[in-house]
């Protein structure tokens, strides 16, 4: 189920909590961040390539990219026995920004998002069928966990693909990992 907890940017332990989807909406919605449900109901193989995911969402990708003016796609895949899930996992945990907004599908498995802004830090589990949009420059980095396990089809307006802006600050570690 997703969650919202919500913190003082100087205090691991959570003022308030969310699970219901309404709420979680609204909540980061008036921060200016898009949290939607959507269809995950493709079955994907275990072996399935990011084509295979991208093929079997295309529809709705088509759609973001044509609303959105998306000029690129990937899929991240990530399991248990992923070969660079350590290294991946350490990028991800440093709070970073992006030039552009980040909008993340999950088709399978979980994450947690951690979005620091307005002296708060908001910590969203996005599970299978969870789509959030972070506004660009929003400081935030995101967790997957030391045993991963989760598809996201990444949509980007950057023919680049995922560019990070690193603040340096070591916020990320005064919060709980996704274990």
């Amino acid at each position: 189920m997703s969650e919202l907890r919500v913190h003082a940017e100087d205090q691991p332990v959570p003022e308030a909590v969310f699970t219901d989807f309404a709420d979680i909406r609204r909540e980061l919605g008036a921060l200016g961040v898009n949290f939607e449900r959507w269809q995950a109901d493709r079955v994907l193989a275990a072996d399935a390539t990011p084509e295979d995911v991208i093929a079997a969402y295309r529809s709705d990708i088509d759609r973001l990219m044509t609303d959105y003016g998306f000029g690129a796609v990937d899929v991240l895949r990530m399991t248990p026995d992923h070969p660079d899930r350590e290294a991946l996992r350490a990028k991800f945990l440093n709070e970073h920004t992006h030039t552009e907004f980040e909008v993340r599908f999950f088709v399978e498995g979980s994450g947690l998002f951690y979005l620091h802004t307005n002296g708060r830090v908001y910590a969203v589990i996005c599970e299978q069928g969870d789509l959030i949009s972070v506004p660009d420059g929003t400081t935030h980095w995101f967790d997957m966990g030391p045993r991963p396990h989760f598809t996201a089809i990444r949509l980007f307006t950057n023919p680049e693909g995922w560019v990070a802006n690193f603040t340096g600050s070591d916020i990320a570690s005064r919060f709980p990992r996704f274990e």
